[in-house]
């Protein structure tokens, strides 16, 4: 949309308004026919129509051209009054720079600053606004710290105030303390199912080192039982050829030697052995024994 006429002081050319709002041109652009428009008019009217508002010849967005330079040093130099006249403006100034005044206008109505406060006032009565604004806060005068607002400052009592806080307080540290507990509770039970299949393994282990170790130590009394047979019999043996060589030497007889044994001619005939003759033979086995061992 453009400009309202009615804002403009003199005479306004007619080349100078839009053909679709039939205002002063804002922001313009210009067609190949040389009709001039606003530009979000002409952008609007292009979204259902393709050609040109004013003869119809037909015409894209991508045929708009800025305006002519003459027109638009023209339409810059065109006296409008300040679009806050009706809350006591009376600046008249050049288009060009009506822009940069209106920002900065005293009558321009802003929204209080105040979260919450619908009242919309010039910016120079602004200040005075909000020295009354029942939506203003300030920090309580009593020192509980509290923010209040003006409305509110009747009914503030720091005493409440404050016990509704620690209440506050005091319910939120329940929950965390709370909140910590369960999670505590849930880490000992998984270090305490942990330590259960911990102590289940070490269990099976130990069972299995003592059957083990069993095995071993069975083992080993066997070949202690073993050994300590060997030696009895080799003590038993040196005992028998002990007796038996101080048998010879009583008898005065000595073993025969393997030389003598294999010289003396062969019995022609056998003979009833003689005691004398057992007693050698059985010196001989345990020679060989005794040897062999």
């Amino acid at each position: 949309m453009g400009y309202d006429l009615e804002r403009f002081v003199g005479y306004v050319n007619e080349g100078l308004l839009c053909c679709v709002c039939r205002d002063v041109l804002e922001d313009p652009l210009q067609a190949p026919c040389e009709h001039a428009f606003c530009s979000s008019c002409i952008h609007g009217w292009l979204i259902h129509h393709n050609s040109c508002p004013e003869d119809r010849l037909p015409l894209d967005i991508t045929h708009l051209r800025p305006l002519f330079r003459y027109m638009r040093n023209e339409l810059a130099r065109l006296q409008l009054r300040c679009v806050f006249r009706p809350q006591g403006c009376e600046v008249i100034c050049a288009l060009e720079s009506i822009h940069r005044h209106e920002q900065q206008c005293d009558y321009a109505l802003l929204n209080c600053s105040n979260a919450g406060c619908p009242v919309q006032v010039s910016r120079r009565s602004l200040e005075a606004h909000l020295c009354v604004c029942e939506y203003s806060s300030r920090v309580c005068a009593s020192g509980c710290g509290y923010t209040i607002l003006n409305n509110e400052e009747a009914q503030h009592n720091c005493v409440s105030e404050l016990r509704a806080e620690l209440d506050m307080l005091r319910a939120e540290l329940d929950c965390k303390v709370e909140e910590v507990r369960h999670e505590m509770e849930s880490r000992l039970d998984s270090q305490r199912r942990h330590m259960v299949q911990k102590e289940s393994l070490l269990r099976s282990e130990v069972d299995e080192l003592k059957g083990q170790l069993s095995r071993v130590m069975s083992d080993v009394r066997i070949l202690l039982g073993a050994e300590r047979a060997r030696r009895q019999e080799l003590e038993r043996a040196e005992l028998e050829k002990a007796e038996l060589l101080e048998l010879l030497k009583r008898e005065g007889l000595r073993p025969a030697t393997p030389s003598e044994a294999v010289a003396a001619p062969p019995a022609e005939v056998p003979r009833k052995p003689s005691p004398r003759s057992l007693a050698l033979d059985c010196i001989k086995r345990k020679n060989r024994e005794v040897t062999v061992i």
